[in-house]
């Protein structure tokens, strides 16, 4: 009799590895190489800092070819980097590269964690780094994951020293070293031990660098290992793989092509003994490495032998058997990874497919939900479900036997309990510092996301052996150009508060219009919204009233706001919204972040907008703006009062550029649009002619055409981290010094993340250089900054951090960007 389909409520401690996922799809050879995978115990943990450190290549090789359980720990979701597909910063396009790191991982069939450490952007050395991140926690967090894992061999990206090129870099193979023995000492984060137990791996190795092709192995001291197989089963090498998993980080440009033939990694020692001839060498990865696991092992022979590629099926009662003899078995860690792969391997050869769906993307707690699932059983094997309900309400169908090639669709609806937390990524959920995220649960940490807020638990029999399955609540849909689409579920507060801009600019006392556009994310909503403003602010309105009738209803309500002083006032406060209704409070906003790459990502941050007042002049009015890697300097330009145009080729190769005061390009212009070259000419021409052109860095490699100013400089990897290093003017009579702004040292605090990054050199003496600046113990820099008097025009090179420092608020920013751009009429 079927009693019911549980959708499951998650809450409290978090025991898998992975999440539920939707039905995976699986081929006859799949399952071929899962039978080998389960004859398979030995894991592997590779460390690096960031989303792209890691080897995609030896990972696919370790989990595909080697069948080991292959996991790579970074230590960062890569927050402090560029965008080169949106204007996505820090915590933002963390979440953008953590799903990026996600999807790599489902080619190259590695497993993915994290620590708690927070990307500030590029550090120069381990010290700079520990300055800044906790690093006592984070090691802790490290020697988590290593407890947890259990690998057999711990492999770094990095060495630990200034070859790495990145503190962040050093930083992770020092932690990988210290954790290398943490992890098996007691007396180390003794609380951990409270779920796990210590655990000594057996070696740590250093995965040298092998970018050029050429590392000289003749003395014999490094251990070489040739990933460059091609596999049968999978029709591919993995250096195909490889390239697939990598090009999965759009955000950072790098797709790159596959490579085919063999390919050596190679592996220096950093404690315990040189392999000689496996990298798991001494490691013991047959099933006689746990007790009573020899006759398991040789069941698991005895199916591959049997395995029919045609008829899958037919190994799903050698597998029942398998599945039996694991479960007997005491309690450990190989039993609870081989009893999953078991399952998921009896699910692939009955040829089940199963997925819950919610009828609508977004839903609110203690409101209604409508969904079902589907049951689909593509063999003839015997499988019955025992259970389905919705939060346990019952629906008895009697006996539900699932049918050769016949869908079973079982609609059901239920009210989504009022305790259902919102999704919000669960390092996002409470403030934190720069340099590493604040996580209330510990048992969390590791993960690459929340577990899904609905699970459907399907309880079957199949050849009259109950099994249970989890599957996620998501949102299925067909979309009329692509197709069939899932996103995940989104769980919602009743009512959201959108800014119109989240950050406003007073340069007078005059009132500027806050809007604020209500939208229900369930059903009708009404009440009232405010307004919590900085000191010295007010606004016209102390509350307006809001009524919103169905699901998806919006409407707009609008504050007028004013600081009671400007003058000589120079500082960055934040405004919040307020909405009450029935009794409650909602402070939260709704950001969503779409592209094509990676699922839809739907957060609900606190519904802030940074106000700034500035003491700020300027003399012009009309821009024209260039669109580069992507950021949000324009959009920053109009709050300071500029009509800013998008220029596009027909604006650039037959408009009329002199109409604007200046022309500005945007980060990594000269890298990423392909047209620029043949806009050189003409934007050159304005210049000459009487306009103002800047340009925002650009990285040296790869540049559309070199000679991107009137005269020659050149890129570096040059930069100043320390966002408060000391900037010294080198003319400080300069024009640019003085109008419209009287620049002076105090328009360089409340900087972030860093001064500067790919600074110019040997550039051409018809530059002004206009800084100079340095970070501790270094030599000073003078490249961040060019100015050119070109015909009868200015030419401005900077290498400053603007487009952080505008979206920032940051109000110094704004009047040394402004300046750059002013001339005298």
């Amino acid at each position: 009799m079927v009693k019911g389909l549980f959708l499951t409520l998650i809450s409290g401690l978090i025991a898998a590895t992975t999440w539920a996922q939707r039905s995976p799809v699986v081929n006859a050879a799949d399952i071929r190489l899962q039978f080998r995978k389960l004859d398979t115990l030995g894991s592997v943990l590779y460390i690096a800092a960031h989303p792209d450190d890691e080897n995609t290549r030896l990972l696919g090789y370790l989990a595909k070819e080697k069948l080991y359980r292959t996991g790579y720990l970074s230590l960062t979701r890569g927050d402090g980097g560029q965008n080169l597909v949106g204007d996505e910063q820090g915590e933002l396009l963390g979440l953008i590269r953590t799903q990026e790191l996600l999807a790599a991982r489902r080619i190259d069939g590695a497993e993915q964690f994290f620590t708690r450490a927070l990307d500030f952007g590029f550090s120069k050395n381990p010290a700079e780094t520990f300055t800044i991140w906790d690093k006592e926690k984070i090691l802790g967090d490290v020697v988590w994951m290593i407890r947890k894992f259990q690998p057999d061999v711990i492999v770094c990206r990095f060495p630990p020293d200034s070859r790495a090129g990145h503190g962040h870099h050093t930083a992770s193979a020092m932690l990988a070293e210290e954790a290398f023995e943490a992890a098996a000492d007691p007396k180390r984060f003794p609380e951990q031990l409270k779920v796990l137990a210590p655990w000594k791996a057996h070696r740590i190795m250093w995965n040298t660098f092998n970018w050029t092709g050429a590392v000289d192995n003749s003395a014999g001291k490094l251990f070489e290992l040739n990933v460059g197989t091609f596999n049968y089963l999978l029709g591919r090498g993995y250096g195909e793989i490889a390239a697939e998993s990598r090009s999965q980080h759009k955000s950072q440009g790098f797709g790159v092509p596959a490579s085919r033939g063999s390919s050596y990694e190679y592996f220096s020692p950093v404690k315990g003994d040189k392999p000689v001839g496996s990298l798991l060498e001494g490691v013991n990865t047959t099933w006689t490495r746990i007790p009573g696991g020899k006759p398991i092992g040789e069941m698991i022979d005895k199916a591959q032998a049997a395995y029919n590629m045609e008829d899958p099926a037919a190994s799903v009662p050698a597998l029942l058997e398998i599945r039996k003899a694991i479960q007997a078995l005491p309690e450990g860690y190989w039993r609870t990874q081989k009893l999953k792969e078991t399952e998921a391997l009896i699910i692939a050869c009955a040829g089940l497919w199963m997925e819950a769906y919610s009828n609508a993307q977004v839903v609110v707690p203690g409101q209604p939900m409508e969904g079902s699932v589907q049951l689909l059983c593509n063999s003839h094997t015997n499988v019955t479900v025992d259970q389905i309900s919705f939060d346990g309400k019952d629906s008895v169908l009697n006996q539900l036997p699932l049918e050769y090639n016949r869908m079973r669709t079982i609609p059901e609806a239920l009210t989504l309990p009022a305790s259902l937390p919102v999704s919000q990524p669960y390092w996002l959920q409470s403030p934190h510092p720069i340099g590493i995220y604040t996580i209330k649960d510990p048992m969390q940490v590791g993960y690459p996301e929340n577990k899904p807020s609905l699970e459907a638990v399907i309880k079957l029999r199949i050849n009259g052996e109950q099994l249970t399955v989890t599957r996620p609540v998501q949102y299925k849909f067909t979309d009329p150009v692509k197709g069939e689409l899932y996103e995940p579920l989104v769980v919602a507060p009743p009512v959201v508060a959108i800014l119109n801009t989240n950050i406003f600019i007073f340069k007078e006392t005059q009132p500027q219009a806050v809007q604020v556009k209500l939208r229900a994310m369930g059903q009708q909503s009404k009440g009232t919204v405010r307004l919590q403003l900085p000191a010295g602010f007010t606004s016209q309105e102390a509350e307006q009233s809001y009524e919103l009738s169905s699901k998806g209803d919006e409407t707009v309500v609008t504050f007028h706001i004013a600081p009671q002083k400007v003058a000589g006032i120079n500082r960055t406060d934040t405004l919040r919204v307020e909405v009450r209704s029935e009794g409650k409070i909602y402070t939260q906003s709704l950001h969503t972040i779409a592209y094509d790459h990676i699922p839809d990502i739907n957060i609900f941050p606190e519904a802030l907008a940074k106000v700034v007042t500035v003491d700020l002049k300027h003399n012009g009015r009309k821009l024209g703006y260039i669109p580069g890697a992507g950021d949000m300097v324009a959009a920053s330009l109009r709050q300071v009062g500029y009509e800013v145009t998008q220029l596009d080729e027909k604006e650039i190769m037959n408009g009329n550029l002199q109409q604007y005061d200046a022309i500005i390009a945007g980060v990594r212009a000269y890298n990423v649009n392909p047209r620029i070259k043949y806009w050189q000419p003409r934007l050159m021409e304005y210049v000459k002619n009487g306009g103002t052109y800047l340009v925002q860095y650009n990285v040296s490699s790869p540049l559309v055409i070199t000679d991107i100013g009137p005269y020659p400089f050149t890129l570096t990897r040059d930069r100043v981290t320390d966002e408060t290093a000391t900037v010294t003017v080198l003319d400080p009579k300069s024009e640019i010094m003085h109008y419209p702004n009287n620049i002076t040292d105090h328009d360089f605090d409340g900087w972030i993340q860093e001064r500067g990054l790919y600074f110019t050199q040997m550039a051409d003496p018809a530059y002004q250089k206009l800084f100079a600046m340095h970070d501790k113990g270094e030599e000073a820099l003078q490249g961040s900054t060019l100015v050119a008097k070109y015909g009868k025009g200015r030419y401005v090179y900077t290498s400053l951090a603007f487009f952080r420092e505008l979206p920032a608020g940051v109000p110094g920013a704004y009047r040394l960007f402004v300046n750059l751009i002013s001339t005298k009429k």
